[in-house]
């Protein structure tokens, strides 16, 4: 299994427009984040999991021509604007099934009802096959992915595990019974925002405290603001196994 970091950054992205900040005006690559998503790849399958609106440049300089759906988070527009961007993809193969909690699909048909009508479509229009998650396991491909419930804030949202490897955003609240489906998971991603304590996101604090409940062989931080600070003098201060992800990473399973 091969995951890419599609976008490693909070919902404003860094740099943030107009912001003096030290690490928005950073240089380092690594300090330069788009909006939170991945790419996993397996056999000759490929998901990508959220659809920020980043979608197109993200697709774009990963190389990336095909993909097998688009599993949610939640609803929120940096996980979900960039929805317009998949018409190349369905161009070449056709519907794209989206993967999503049914109250989700309720916001997305809001939003983009051009898609989602039943009415006859402008040319153009791409189209997508509704699955809906529950919070039971649910086939990819050829992988069993297991939903991990948490909360976001008072919004529920889903974190996924494809065997070894699980990926969690926008986390603040995960109840003991959903951790525990987290046990024995080799590579572990999960939210942390700044160092300072936040309503609907976890913390540096609270990301390595739930690592430490988890007990991942490694876990990569990521949803990260500039206010965390610059990616190569954050990355001393982790715990040996704890990892800042950064834009482009690839990692392996």
């Amino acid at each position: 299994m091969k995951v890419t970091f599609l976008g490693t950054g909070t919902s404003q992205g860094i740099p943030v427009i107009g912001s003096d900040h030290p690490v928005c005006l950073s240089t380092n690559p690594k300090d330069k984040r788009l909006r939170v998503s991945v790419l996993i790849e397996w056999d000759d399958y490929a998901f990508v999991i959220d659809c920020g609106p980043d979608f197109r440049q993200q697709m774009l300089r990963t190389n990336c021509h095909k993909i097998d759906g688009i599993v949610f988070t939640h609803e929120h527009a940096d996980h979900t604007a960039g929805l317009d961007d998949i018409r190349p993809f369905y161009f070449r193969q056709g519907d794209i099934p989206f993967y999503a909690h049914k109250r989700v699909f309720g916001e997305l048909q809001k939003r983009f009802d051009y898609i989602f009508t039943k009415e006859e479509k402008y040319p153009g229009v791409p189209s997508v096959i509704q699955h809906e998650i529950k919070n039971e396991p649910f086939l990819l491909g050829n992988v069993t992915v297991l939903p991990i419930n948490g909360y976001h804030h008072k919004l529920q949202v889903f974190g996924f595990r494809f065997g070894d490897f699980a990926y969690l955003t926008d986390m603040k609240t995960v109840a003991k019974e959903e951790i525990e489906k987290l046990k024995g998971v080799k590579v572990l991603v999960v939210n942390a925002l700044r160092e300072k304590e936040h309503l609907s996101h976890f913390n540096l604090k609270e990301a390595l405290n739930f690592i430490n409940k988890v007990q991942p062989k490694t876990a990569y931080l990521t949803h990260i603001s500039h206010y965390l600070g610059f990616h190569d003098v954050v990355q001393q201060t982790l715990p040996e196994n704890v990892k800042l992800a950064y834009d482009n990473l690839v990692i392996e399973l």
